[in-house]
């Protein structure tokens, strides 16, 4: 059983590694196409992701994030279950974040850390409210996902209109200093870039992540569920609990989001007619990242840099930044259908063995 299970694990990274590569090469040639040059442009990219401190600083900054909405993801994927509402929990994370930093004066570290309880929790509240729908009312996770992705973002308008909105624009009030978790020695160290206690709280989440899908009974249960809900259900195991605590767990990943944005990175929330996209980033990262704690640390990483670096291939080599996205878009393609890199495989294989023996 371990045998199979490191094959297919080996089987798994190979065709990562294998649609990473055909989404750089498609991209080069789509380049070529263009007009364009397809070396300067991915030399241009990497010369922006590593240029300057502020430009690693700025890259791992768009990394976080990516890796929370991956893992929140994954943890649904893990239990059967499609968490296509982290947009939505981005949000009213932010909205706590926001509420507490804004309305709430207390000490300096506390203010944060308040700050940040507050919108994990309502993150996970709201993933939890998906969790409850599926199993008392029985409607499907990702129709009231999409549903509560809208709530949110409304709530979050009137919340701010209401109570904090900044005059003259179209979004709130700054939180108040005390609030902030950008490390300002740091941030000087990278010339500006903002940096934040939310780096080190991710490398925490990935840990967590692991320890708890592969340590705890929880963990145990939530995979039991995802493999097979019926039996799960024969030998004893409350699946609507699984499935609600999971989603709750899983909004708490989101709503971390936008806890640390509102809190290290913008210090306010913009009034805007749509979410961030980042939750369903989430889901090319977890599908590559193949579900687990390593996996979407290096998916991220991936796709974070790409998106960061993209500047750098439209200044430095005047490539158009949709480029990057499409090289992203075919990498999740051959990610999401394993089964065109198989057999890619097996006809390179068999062509080499035909020369050997030729």
């Amino acid at each position: 059983m371990n045998k199979l299970k490191s094959m297919l694990a080996k089987e798994s990274v190979i065709i990562s590694l294998v649609a990473i590569i055909l989404g750089i090469i498609i991209g080069a040639l789509v380049m070529l196409a263009g007009g364009y040059d397809p070396l300067l442009a991915y030399q241009s990219l990497v010369e922006k992701i590593f240029g300057s401190a502020y430009d690693m600083g700025e890259t791992l900054r768009a990394i976080v994030p990516l890796i929370f909405a991956g893992l929140a993801v994954a943890l649904a994927f893990r239990a059967g279950m499609f968490n296509i509402g982290v947009d939505g929990q981005i949000v009213m994370g932010a909205l706590g974040a926001l509420v507490v930093g804004n309305m709430i004066s207390l000490p300096p570290i506390l203010h944060g850390i308040v700050a940040i309880i507050a919108g994990t929790i309502l993150g996970g509240l709201w993933g939890a409210l998906v969790g409850l729908l599926k199993t008392k009312r029985g409607i499907n996770e990702v129709i009231s996902c999409i549903m509560l992705n809208w709530t949110a973002l409304y709530i979050s308008h009137m919340v701010i209109k209401a109570f904090m909105a900044e005059s003259g624009t179209s979004r709130s009030q700054n939180i108040q200093e005390s609030a902030s978790i950008q490390i300002g020695w740091l941030s000087d160290l990278m010339s500006g870039a903002r940096v934040h206690w939310g780096f080190f709280i991710v490398i925490i989440a990935i840990i967590g992540y692991h320890l708890y899908m592969n340590r705890t009974k929880w963990g145990y249960e939530t995979r039991a569920v995802g493999n097979n809900r019926h039996a799960a259900e024969y030998a004893g195991m409350n699946v609507s609990k699984v499935i609600t605590r999971t989603f709750f767990l899983s909004g708490m990943l989101g709503g971390m989001i936008g806890t640390l944005e509102v809190l290290g990175v913008f210090k306010y929330m913009a009034i805007s007619s749509v979410t961030s996209g980042i939750g369903f980033d989430g889901i090319a990262v977890a599908l590559l990242g193949m579900n687990g704690a390593l996996g979407v640390l290096l998916a991220a990483a991936l796709f974070g840099a790409l998106m960061y670096g993209a500047q750098g291939m439209s200044f430095g080599a005047n490539v158009p930044g949709e480029v990057i996205k499409m090289v992203i878009s075919i990498i999740i393609f051959f990610a999401a259908a394993p089964g065109i890199i198989r057999w890619l495989l097996t006809r390179f294989s068999r062509s080499k063995k035909a020369k050997r023996e030729g």
